[in-house]
């Protein structure tokens, strides 16, 4: 598969991300204060789009849709640079348009579905967001490890983002995607756009974290595993020579 298909298809899966999760949060009306059917809802989109997404692109891109999982995959050593940074080119430019849909449907004012900083705090939001993106990549990097887990990776990832929005909305909004929250944010302007960076740099943080602890504790399994499969080896020049001195014995 060409760089060019993949990006294509990181652009709109990316697109639908933003327009059918941001976009069901704005029609149902969800908010963070009130864990409604509303709340739950939009945690569900979330989730299906990925499912949906999974199973169409995931043959051609992989269905990364996400910055934070493609920075992860990539220091995961599963991509490279070239292919990386197209990826997240490809993603931030999904999402803008997806951002300009919902500004087209709904209008400036309706928040277009944005993240915002719980308590006005950056750095607790920032600690939020690194949690909650660290548990959907190192997800995606252990059901995706293994090519039988093929048929059901999509069900799992998609379940992951709907529990982590389930438990983040109330805080963020949950971001967990720097594309899904860039793009919406520079058509609301205001706060959303002053403190977009945070959704940028916590979910990329996160990516990072969960690539580098996969690695070390799929690294330790893996030597557990060699030695604990590690074949017996008889020491055929000893038995040889016991052979021999009851042979020399006997004459």
């Amino acid at each position: 598969m060409t760089l060019l298909k993949k990006c294509i298809a990181e652009f709109i899966g990316t697109f639908v991300l933003v327009l059918f999760g941001c976009g069901t949060a704005v029609a149902v009306g969800c908010s963070s204060s009130q864990p409604n059917a509303a709340y739950f809802m939009t945690a569900l989109a979330f989730g299906l789009v990925i499912v949906a997404m999974a199973y169409s692109i995931g043959n051609i891109s992989g269905c990364h849709i996400n910055p934070a999982v493609s920075i992860g995959l990539f220091c995961s050593g599963k991509m490279t640079a070239s292919e990386f940074v197209a990826y997240i080119c490809s993603q931030f430019v999904g999402g803008i348009t997806g951002g300009a849909m919902l500004l087209a449907f709904f209008g400036k004012d309706s928040g277009l579905g944005t993240n915002g900083l719980y308590q006005n705090d950056v750095w607790l939001s920032m600690l939020i967001e690194i949690i909650l993106t660290f548990v959907f990549v190192i997800a995606i990097l252990g059901v995706t490890s293994k090519t039988e887990n093929g048929s059901v990776a999509g069900i799992v990832i998609g379940l992951t983002l709907t529990l982590v929005h389930i438990f983040g909305i109330h805080f963020t909004g949950t971001s967990v995607n720097p594309a899904r929250s860039f793009g919406p944010a520079i058509f609301a302007g205001g706060d959303a756009f002053k403190n977009v960076w945070v959704f940028i740099v916590a979910p990329l943080v996160g990516g990072v974290l969960a690539a580098l602890v996969y690695k070390l504790l799929s690294g330790e399994s893996k030597s557990e595993s060699v030695q604990e499969k590690k074949p017996v080896v008889k020491n055929t020049a000893s038995s040889g020579n016991k052979n021999k001195n009851r042979s020399s014995k006997r004459k």
